[in-house]
């Protein structure tokens, strides 16, 4: 059953936001927040943003389990497992979501014929999903 290509493009936006969100705060918990603990005996950092951080985690599980389905990835296929599971190690959301953009997301976004992810992955570098317009000719001279 094809997907609507309106609701492909709310999933993947919606899952590239929560990667980026959960994985910026488990980096604050990790890098800022546990050295702090550890440290200096301060549980105010950890307190807070582990708590959203646990929040945003489970919003995160949502959004990139309806990701994982609107692109036809298998539901207990590793891939699947590795998307769920990146909000748990820093830095691996902003690998695995690279990833999945470009074995999952771009061809379902081609195939719907919506431009892939606002030129990720294009390499067209403009920022639209569009190709960039053709560089005038120079003239050599003689």
């Amino acid at each position: 059953m094809p997907v609507r290509s309106d609701a492909l493009a709310v999933a993947v936006r919606s899952y590239r936001v929560m990667a980026y969100l959960t994985g910026v705060v488990l980096i604050v918990l990790c890098f800022v927040g546990i050295p702090l603990q550890v440290f200096a005996q301060n549980l105010v950092v950890v307190k807070y943003v582990g708590t959203a951080h646990g929040i945003l985690y489970i919003i995160y599980l949502v959004v990139a389990f309806v990701m994982t389905r609107v692109v036809g990835m298998k539901v207990a296929s590793p891939a699947t497992v590795i998307v769920l599971a990146a909000g748990t190690i820093p830095v691996l959301t902003f690998v695995v979501e690279r990833w999945v953009t470009r074995r999952y997301i771009s061809p379902a976004l081609a195939a719907a014929g919506l431009a892939p992810g606002g030129g990720r992955g294009t390499g067209s570098g403009t920022g639209s999903g569009t190709p960039r317009p053709a560089a005038p000719a120079r003239s050599r001279p003689s």
